[in-house]
């Protein structure tokens, strides 16, 4: 490990237990924060997160999160309807910038976010996650607050799978690690590169390019490095982190397509085929399925007009 990155262990590196709720609030003063769930399917977990965070972090006692929005991507339940009775802003993706048609992701849904929400602070949560604890949202924002040196913050946690402590996040070990290591040895000390639950500066999301699909993580990670420094990014453990886990094909497209988003970055290039065969036994024997590998990017939103006159009006 290169000597900066264990010197930015040692200072930017904390658990959540390191900065009370008292300091947090006491540091917000005037600043806002935006909590935004992406959300497709998942109206068994997505109403207890906000209600988690409408009863302990909205109330008059503890006045930390200012909005709360979830932005639905074409979910098919009744993902909104359960958000909406918990007590979350509903947002269809598609209502958002009509003028850009929407195509699917994870990235295309946080790009959007930003035209709906207004915080100095956004912060961004996963909606299928179980047990959730308001930790993830205080332990993130808090050094935003408290640090104006730090503009990007990262949660890191244990990742069970099933029954197996430490097993989750197959794609992060696979993939993601070994890419980072090699190419921007300055975010090796990640624990969780990919994690859903980070928060952001406004100042700094809105001139970040967004990929649309599950490629975003690492893209944001790696253009807030170039744009703000190794020290202007930081991480706080938030304990244990229980969500769906995706099988083995939706794996492999998730890792095509984060690979596909660190190529770009490594040399602006062209994949030559950017397409991902697999295969599923059938009644015929292996039968191949093959997937286009998400490719587009959204502009930074500073560069959108409407975005540009929302924040000018």
């Amino acid at each position: 490990m290169l000597e900066e990155v264990e010197r930015w262990l040692s200072r930017r590196s904390w658990s959540v237990a390191d900065r009370p709720l008292e300091r947090i609030l006491a540091a917000k003063r005037s600043t806002t924060v935006s909590v935004v769930l992406p959300a497709l399917n998942e109206e068994a977990t997505v109403g207890d997160i906000v209600g988690v965070i409408r009863r302990e972090l909205m109330s008059e006692a503890v006045p930390l999160v200012d909005e709360l929005v979830v932005l639905d991507s074409g979910s098919t339940d009744r993902t909104a309807e359960v958000a909406a009775a918990a007590g979350a802003r509903v947002v269809a993706r598609d209502d958002v910038l009509p003028r850009i048609p929407a195509v699917p992701g994870k990235g295309e849904v946080l790009w959007r976010s930003l035209m709906v929400t207004s915080g100095d602070v956004v912060c961004f949560v996963d909606a299928d996650l179980r047990d959730f604890s308001a930790d993830f949202v205080t332990g993130i924002v808090g050094p935003l607050l408290t640090d104006p040196e730090v503009h990007l913050v990262k949660a890191m946690y244990d990742r069970p799978l099933g029954d197996s402590p430490g097993q989750g996040g197959r794609v992060t070990e696979l993939m993601a690690r070994p890419v980072l290591n090699l190419h921007w040895p300055q975010l090796a000390g990640f624990v969780q590169p990919l994690g859903g639950e980070y928060a952001a500066r406004r100042s700094l999301l809105e001139r970040l390019p967004f990929p649309v699909g599950y490629g975003v993580e690492l893209g944001l990670l790696v253009d807030a490095l170039h744009t703000v420094g190794l020290d202007g990014l930081a991480q706080v453990d938030v304990g244990v982190r229980k969500h769906r886990h995706q099988d083995g094909h939706a794996l492999g497209r998730m890792a095509a397509t984060i690979y596909r988003t660190a190529q770009l970055r490594v040399s602006r290039g062209h994949l030559v085929r950017p397409w991902l065969t697999q295969f599923e036994r059938g009644e015929g024997g292996f039968e191949p399925r093959t997937y286009a590998v998400d490719t587009e990017e959204r502009p930074p939103m500073a560069e959108v007009a409407e975005y540009v006159r929302r924040r000018v009006a």
